[in-house]
């Protein structure tokens, strides 16, 4: 085997790998940890940041982009969940028109979504399209905490 090859099949074996690790890993709801820096709180969102509809309980807040296609698919599941738990709220922010929100929130690519408390406390956080019972699970905290409306 001549040095070319070998080096493009270690291209490909390392290209393999790491779509493997992204297919497990994307869209996974992660508890969100203490932000780097002097501040160990995660920011709150406010009200009047996304419209004034944060829900009663929590809020799915998915950032989008206009020619992201699983930007698409993360709509039609968080709008989904949030329908069926009374309380939860999804809304959807051009990530292009919000380039205040993007920075503060340290958000990377599209679709992210933040799941927010009732006080828009980001508490958990996926990179990617989530499958509802994901979503749901990422939930479980937040709606524990509070009563439903």
């Amino acid at each position: 085997m001549s040095t070319g090859s070998e080096l493009l099949g270690g291209v490909l074996v390392l290209c393999m790998a790491f779509g493997a690790w992204r297919a497990t890993h994307d869209g996974r709801v992660r508890a969100s940890g203490p932000v780097p820096g002097p501040s160990s709180v995660r920011p709150a969102v406010a009200p009047h940041e996304v419209h004034g509809l944060l829900g009663e309980r929590a809020t799915l807040l998915q950032f989008s982009s206009a020619f992201c296609a699983p930007c698409r698919t993360a709509r039609a599941v968080l709008s989904r969940v949030a329908d069926e738990l009374p309380g939860v709220a999804h809304v959807e922010v051009d990530a292009e028109s919000r380039l205040d929100l993007v920075r503060r929130l340290g958000i990377t690519r599209t679709p992210t979504t933040l799941v927010l408390d009732a006080a828009g406390r980001e508490v958990g956080r996926a990179a990617g399209a989530p499958r509802a019972e994901d979503v749901r699970r990422g939930l479980v905290p937040v709606l524990a905490s509070t009563q439903a409306p």
